[in-house]
């Protein structure tokens, strides 16, 4: 390991971020970030003549600009991205990397970035059917090796003919060269190849989905990253950069509440491989000693959060009603998949890999929670999280405990700082 990389991996980012910044015009060189960019992925990644361009990419310089640091550009393969994440060839990948469930176990994901959605680009032939027509034999449908939206195309299109080609580019042609009937793409990439398939009718789409940075190396350099990008969604920062890139600004997704139920559905989409190791090893769903560690575990990660972020102490009953309802829900949704056959896929191990993963993402949760200090009013809040947990088929309960823990925790905040008036803020929330 070269002395930039140890700096980079060791140094700036337990700092905090407004230190980095003030070390940033200090004497010393400049880290290294290593950032992996896979480079077939317009509009987040594309390889250019000299240097890859995208919105992941400007991010990226816009970051190191900021903070003072070197960019070092690490190609992957997408079939490779979990492997590569785990062996740490690089330090963030930030290529438009869709948030799995099994990326969750290689890695720590970042504040969302970007949403989008799993779309068809089909023959009018195939399309008068809708999507369910497209689930069939006679369909040839293409879809790019290894990432995310192969994933969705099996799961969608089961009984169709599946093509997965290892280039990302060779899906649009085989399309355009009448080699299949349908590809799959997304609501991000589907405008940059529409104009070459002008014929195309665009369906869909059939998946929710988030854009985020997946880290490889430890949690201080995400958290710093997360902390600079919650700072730039606030000042338009980013929404520029989405609508010069993916076409239109969007809704901000780098905010507390965003962050908080999105680490909070990542938590929900590993309980099916929670359930599936707890099939294999003949362990019951619940374990109430284990869920008193969980909620202790929780507490202290929040109070060392709250300390970090120089915020005011937090409400410990309060805490406890939030991470009981992510325990609720998690049961639910591994009760609901027991009761089933089990579930094709990868397998984990459940104390060496998931528990692991589900560890980061609790430390990722009481990151944001000590961020959150105001939440929409209760319909505006039940509706967002409706969103999110109708595709988990929890009941209108748990969407229920979640909505009064957060509100209840937003109130226990404001009387907290009525009664800490020095303390204004995070300051690893400052630019």
């Amino acid at each position: 390991m070269s002395g930039t990389e140890a700096t980079v991996r060791a140094g700036w980012p337990a700092l905090g971020l407004a230190a980095v910044l003030a070390c940033a015009a200090g004497p010393p060189p400049p880290a290294t970030l290593r950032v992996g960019t896979s480079g077939d992925y317009a509009p987040f990644s594309q390889a250019g003549d000299r240097a890859p361009a995208g919105f992941d990419v400007e991010v990226a310089r816009a970051f190191a600009r900021d903070v003072g640091l070197e960019l070092e550009w690490v190609r992957f393969r997408w079939p490779e991205l979990a492997r590569d994440v785990a062996a740490a060839r690089f330090d963030v990948a930030m290529s438009g990397v869709t948030v799995r469930p099994e990326r969750s176990v290689a890695g720590r994901f970042g504040v969302p970035v970007a949403s989008s959605g799993a779309v068809v680009l089909a023959r009018p032939a195939h399309a008068a059917g809708g999507l369910e027509g497209l689930d069939r034999a006679t369909v040839r449908i293409a879809v790019n090796a290894g990432g995310h939206l192969e994933h969705s195309a099996r799961a969608a299109f089961p009984r169709a003919s599946l093509r997965v080609l290892p280039e990302n580019d060779a899906v649009r042609r085989a399309l355009a060269q009448g080699d299949v009937d349908v590809i799959v793409t997304d609501t991000r990439e589907a405008p940059h190849w529409h104009p070459s398939l002008p014929d195309a009718v665009l369906l869909g789409p059939f998946t929710r989905d988030r854009k985020a940075y997946l880290w490889a190396t430890e949690a201080s350099q995400a958290e710093a990253m997360d902390a600079w990008l919650l700072a730039r969604e606030a000042d338009g920062t980013l929404a520029r950069l989405r609508a010069r890139w993916l076409g239109a600004p969007g809704p901000p997704t780098a905010t507390p509440l965003e962050a908080l139920i999105a680490a909070s559905a990542e938590r929900l989409d590993l309980m099916p491989l929670v359930a599936e190791a707890k099939r294999a090893a003949g362990r019951p769903v619940r374990d109430r000693s284990r869920e008193a560690r969980v909620l202790e575990t929780a507490w202290s990660d929040v109070q060392r959060q709250a300390e970090a972020a120089r915020a005011p102490p937090p409400d410990r009953a309060r805490v406890a009603d939030f991470y009981r309802a992510q325990i609720e829900a998690a049961v639910a949704v591994q009760e609901r998949v027991l009761a089933g056959p089990a579930t094709p896929g990868p397998r984990f191990d459940l104390d060496r890999e998931l528990r692991p993963a589900l560890l980061r993402l609790g430390d990722r949760m009481a990151w944001a929670l000590v961020r959150l200090d105001r939440v929409p009013e209760r319909r505006a809040l039940a509706t967002a999280l409706d969103a999110e947990l109708e595709r988990f088929g929890l009941r209108p309960s748990h969407r229920e405990a979640w909505v009064e823990a957060l509100l209840g925790w937003a109130q226990s905040r404001a009387r907290a700082r009525a009664n800490s008036p020095a303390i204004t803020g995070s300051s690893s929330d400052a630019p």
